[in-house]
């Protein structure tokens, strides 16, 4: 017998569109098996046009959830290790982006942003890098939860002390400008707390490229708290329509995914035998495995299909540093 709560703790739905540009550079991924007490979501904004930007955010998805995934099984035992593994992982889809643009040297430039979370029970750990927001809604109120690695903190402070505009921080030329991202290079700066960040039911979370913040805050606030009590999906086909109503020509790519708490229960997985007496001899699950006659080896004229030409191992030489930079500027048709 298999006992299972009447509805998953988490509920959780993910969504994309293309906007107004030409291809798709964001990359997103979520995992919350049913009956679990955790899951993981990751989430990059490529950047660096068609052929670069795609590639590179597939690449930290791709090795990001792996590696979060290859340790799933550890997280409720030793949740201590869960912001290393997270930090790991970034650093190693940094150093895949590196040899790709060494091995492609008509992609540099190329780079994504990166958000991702892992939620144990109701305790919530992220990594980020860029500018790619996850957003808390509690209690009507909307914050985000990372750093901002772009020039906008630092514009709207400008605004609040008076010495520019509102209206010119909002609109201003830099203010998109990343102070860290996956590149191959130094990581000029992470967001990765060693301490959870304890969830209330009825948490709504949304990991997020920058195109879903073509909506204002205050909108995506009135948007998340209407629609609360509503599925993830609804939640999200309901952000989706908000952004083609403005129907911006500009629209970057959008792409992501909401996760709501639903309840605190445990999940409970058991499994009650039968006795011994009920299971009839021979009929217990095994498995096998068949044993094919070998085919004809070299020396009787065979040929191995599988073996690479030359016969040897290809090894890529290591890829040397990328230069570091300061701030680095989206390119023109960026994700």
């Amino acid at each position: 017998m298999i006992w299972r709560s009447p509805e998953p703790r988490y509920d959780v739905a993910s969504a994309v569109a293309q906007g107004g540009r030409p291809y798709q550079e964001d990359a997103t991924v979520a995992d919350f098996p049913f009956g679990m007490d955790s899951g993981v979501a990751v989430l990059a904004d490529g950047m660096g046009g068609h052929a670069a930007g795609d590639v590179a955010s597939k690449i930290v998805v791709t090795q990001v959830y792996a590696a979060l995934k290859f340790r799933s099984a550890e997280f409720a035992a030793d949740e201590a290790a869960i912001p290393g593994i997270m930090a790991e992982a970034a650093r190693r889809a940094n150093e895949v982006i590196r040899g790709h643009v060494r091995r492609n040297p008509e992609t540099r430039g190329m780079g994504a942003t990166l958000v991702g979370l892992v939620a144990v029970e109701n305790r919530l750990y992220w990594m980020s890098v860029g500018d790619s927001p996850l957003y808390l809604l509690r209690d009507g109120k909307l914050r985000q939860l990372n750093e901002d690695h772009s020039l906008a903190p630092q514009i709207d402070f400008m605004a609040e002390q008076g010495l520019i505009t509102p209206e010119a921080a909002r609109d201003h030329p830099d203010r998109n400008c990343l102070t860290s991202v996956l590149m191959g290079g130094k990581i000029a700066r992470a967001d990765c707390p060693d301490a959870p960040y304890a969830m209330k039911m009825g948490d709504v979370l949304v990991i997020s490229s920058d195109g879903l913040q073509y909506l204002e805050e205050p909108q995506i606030r009135k948007l998340l708290h209407r629609h609360r009590r509503r599925k993830s999906a609804e939640i999200a086909g309901h952000l989706l329509a908000a952004l083609e109503e403005l129907a911006d020509p500009d629209q970057d790519n959008i792409s992501f995914t909401v996760v709501k708490l639903n309840h605190m229960k445990r999940a409970e997985r058991k499994i009650v035998p039968k006795p011994a007496s009920f299971v009839e001899e021979g009929r217990l699950p095994t498995t096998r495995v068949a044993v094919l006659p070998a085919g004809p080896s070299k020396e009787e004229g065979g040929e191995d299909e599988d073996a690479p030409e030359g016969g040897g191992k290809v090894a890529a030489p290591d890829a040397p540093d990328a230069p570091d930079a300061a701030a680095f500027r989206r390119a023109g048709a960026a994700g």
